[in-house]
């Protein structure tokens, strides 16, 4: 199971014309977030099937096909790390956790993080001392910041927000909009569990926060009070 027979496998889903769709939705463009990422074009309903295929290969080839130049690779790479961490042993899930948060600088978009983090960085964490999310939240590197706040939905789940909305704190005025659209989410996905958690947070910040982080923090309000959350006239008292 190395990592060139992995890339072979994944090669066999690949579609030219997929890449070039891949490659503007993912903004590889000079300056876009993506800048210089690659793709084979292939989705991940198959990466996901290379994943049952070689889902017990050693650690040491999942790291060289972390390191790979081809997005599609890091992702079968990180999918494959999702699935031993859930069924490995209390070792296995700190060897994994730790490879991952050394292998960050691969871990370089959006998709990757979302499929990974919470379920790796945050289940290991649940449990332990959660300061690591707080450096990465203070980094100037886009993607440990959207690790930090993405990996707190492991803790949402089950009903623990403080570092969620602490990390949310520390990003309200983050510049990128990936984190803008990380943090939303994560408040609306508090709200799903406690409605009132998030409004005490909303009615705290929600004059500061970017426009597109309030929008999707407020989702699945009502429309009217959507709509006054939008032009500022929420009672905070």
């Amino acid at each position: 199971m190395t990592s060139r027979k992995m890339k072979q496998r994944l090669r066999e889903f690949a579609s030219a014309k997929k890449a070039r769709l891949l490659q503007g939705f993912f903004k590889t463009g000079p300056g876009q977030y993506g800048e210089g990422d690659i793709f084979l074009g292939v989705m991940v309903p198959d990466i996901r099937k290379v994943v049952k295929e070689f889902q017990n290969a050693p650690l040491s080839e999942v790291r060289d096909l972390l390191a790979s130049p081809y997005h599609e690779d890091r992702v079968l790479a990180a999918l494959l790390l999702v699935h031993q961490f859930s069924r490995g042993d209390e070792a296995a899930r700190t060897r994994i956790c730790a490879l991952y948060l050394k292998s960050v600088k691969h871990i370089n978009n959006w998709d990757l993080i979302d499929l990974s983090a919470p379920h790796i960085v945050g289940k290991h964490l649940e449990n332990r001392d959660r300061r690591t999310l707080y450096d990465l939240a203070r980094s100037r590197d886009l993607w440990k910041r959207r690790i930090a706040i993405i990996s707190t939905f492991a803790f949402i789940r089950q009903d623990d927000f403080d570092d969620a909305l602490a990390i949310s704190a520390m990003l309200l005025s983050d510049e990128h909009d990936l984190i803008h659209k990380a943090v939303g989410w994560m408040l609306r996905e508090v709200g799903k569990r406690s409605l009132a958690v998030e409004e005490r947070f909303l009615k705290k910040h929600y004059k500061q926060m970017p426009r597109t982080m309030l929008r999707y923090a407020i989702e699945r309000f009502p429309e009217s009070k959507r709509l006054s959350y939008l032009i500022g006239k929420i009672r905070t008292t």
